[in-house]
């Protein structure tokens, strides 16, 4: 019996570990609110923790491995500053730094200064928030550089706070401070925060962020979208018919799905210019959220909190179907499957494959929800100014 029980044991160990892809940046592993790890997403919404937090925010987690990373403000001018490191089984707080902000923390009532969403490259957390500081840490919550943009750059900012998210591309950290005054994109050397180049760029607030296509980094404004090489910030082709500057693009395999005039399929070309125009659909708008692409559709959330899909090739729409509310957030999805958190705080699990979609689970939290889930193992993370929660 106890040879059989050891055996038993040895059996258990030599098993390997289940692995999970990690949520490394605002909308998942390639910045378009997918991923392509089966069972990423959760089945029932069930609340498996919850950890509080000490301030305002509405960046998303991020997840390496079995750590959650989460930033927060608090404090009356939300200058004091917060990075959390969480064990993702359960929730229990591994450590937490804290830095003082250097520039500007006047933000509009809805949104804070802890709304950048943090992104690693595997190795280092690399932090944004509004004031336009940025900082580098390592795993263990060591830091390895800070760099405070205001003091390098006196104006930029603008009235209602800063919100582009943050994204690594090689050695590359883009950091997208474009506004209505002194308005860039800067790419910062992961290992020290030094410029390896900067970008002037329109002159108007813009909270969208950078998006990874291919070999490039796109970044979108109120002139349209532009994609650069991320090593040199050189251009490698131009879209100028204007975008909007809140919901970012989505890419999948060739092709860019941008909020502009409606929504708009582009296909970049290898040798630069303009980007061939498949289709536009003009009202097809998404409003906060940015637009989803799941196999071969891609979704849209409008201003009211109705959920639509369209063809990725042709642009035909299919079904509506109404959600929990308006989002802030963007909705984001593995496999059949699309998790939704509407600012009321209910989140919802959507099944693609019903005839017009059904709503397959939902879980009130009871708290405002302004931020884009991240999902990872089977499992959607939330964040509240309050909380952040593991739901499978």
């Amino acid at each position: 019996m106890k040879s059989r029980h050891l055996l038993r044991i040895l059996f258990t160990l030599a098993l390997p570990a289940a692995v999970h892809a990690d949520w490394r940046q605002f909308r998942g592993p390639d910045a378009t609110g997918a991923t392509s790890e089966a069972g990423a997403a959760p089945s029932k919404l069930a609340v498996a923790w919850s950890a509080e937090l000490p301030g305002r925010g509405l960046s998303s987690p991020i997840v390496l491995g079995d750590k959650v990373f989460v930033t927060a403000a608090s404090g009356p001018k939300q200058d004091r500053l917060h990075l959390f490191c969480f064990n993702t089984v359960d929730g229990k707080k591994i450590w937490e730094r804290q830095l003082r902000a250097t520039g500007r923390t006047m933000c509009q009532e809805k949104t804070c200064v802890a709304a950048p969403t943090p992104c690693t490259d595997g190795t280092s957390v690399f932090i944004q928030y509004s004031s336009n500081d940025v900082a580098a840490f390592d795993l263990k919550g060591n830091l390895f550089w800070f760099r405070g943009l205001t003091s390098d750059y006196p104006n930029a900012s603008n009235s209602l706070g800063m919100a582009s998210s943050l994204v690594v591309a090689g050695g590359t950290l883009v950091v997208m401070v474009e506004n209505d005054s002194e308005s860039f994109t800067a790419g910062l050397d992961v290992k020290t925060g030094v410029n390896r180049w900067k970008l002037s760029r329109p002159k108007a607030a813009n909270w969208t962020s950078p998006v990874l296509f291919q070999n490039a980094v796109a970044l979108q404004s109120s002139k349209g979208l532009l994609g650069i090489d991320p090593a040199t910030g050189s251009p490698l082709w131009n879209y100028e018919d204007g975008a909007s500057t809140i919901p970012s693009s989505a890419a999948s395999g060739e092709v860019l799905f941008v909020p502009s005039r409606g929504l708009t399929a582009l296909k970049p070309g290898k040798s630069g210019g303009s980007p061939e125009q498949l289709w536009r659909v003009e009202n097809m708008n998404p409003a906060t959220a940015s637009p989803l692409v799941l196999g071969d559709r891609v979704y849209i959330v409008n201003g009211t909190g109705v959920l639509q899909p369209a063809d990725v090739k042709t642009g035909e729409r299919f079904w509506k179907l109404r959600l929990a509310g308006p989002a802030s957030g963007s909705p984001v999805g593995a496999g059949t499957s699309i998790v939704f958190a509407a600012e009321k705080g209910v989140v919802q699990l959507i099944d693609t494959t019903a005839p017009e979609g059904a709503v397959a689970a939902e879980v009130d939290l009871k708290e405002t929800l302004l931020c884009t889930p991240a999902l990872s193992g089977g499992a959607a993370y939330v964040r509240s100014d309050k909380h952040l929660w593991k739901l499978n």
